[in-house]
């Protein structure tokens, strides 16, 4: 059983930055492929980024491109998702997940199969 849970969210104003990790609980961490989503209220869900088991690929959002950085730490079972320039569209809950042997591609399009899910972190961009 794998537990997964965010942190680093936050108020931060336009074109401020914030980073979220997704921490998680598991002697295997290094065999997930891990996907960070977010869902802003009256919206669907979206993948942000996906980072691969070993972190050699990623994948984002084209809203993010430039502006987000997902990596990895294997050591501490930890995934960042550095955000900057962020915009208040920005705005959502953001959710981080777990699963074995997907694509960064298909996990960040939602092709899901049982993901393990965090709790989420709000994070809001505003004045």
């Amino acid at each position: 059983q794998l537990q997964v849970v965010e942190s680093g969210g936050g108020l931060v104003q336009p074109g401020g930055s914030l980073r979220l990790s997704c921490s998680a609980s598991a002697f295997t961490f290094d065999y997930y492929t891990i996907g960070w989503f977010r869902q802003a209220p009256g919206k669907e869900r979206e993948g942000v980024s996906c980072i691969s088991h070993n972190g050699g690929t990623t994948d984002y959002a084209d809203s993010v491109k430039g502006r987000f950085t997902i990596s990895r730490d294997n050591a501490k079972n930890t995934v960042y998702l550095q955000m900057n320039s962020l915009k208040p569209d920005d705005t959502a809950v953001y959710y981080c997940a777990a699963q074995r042997a997907i694509s960064t591609q298909d996990m960040c399009a939602g092709r899901l199969r049982r993901p393990y899910w965090g709790p989420g972190t709000q994070v809001t961009v505003g004045s």
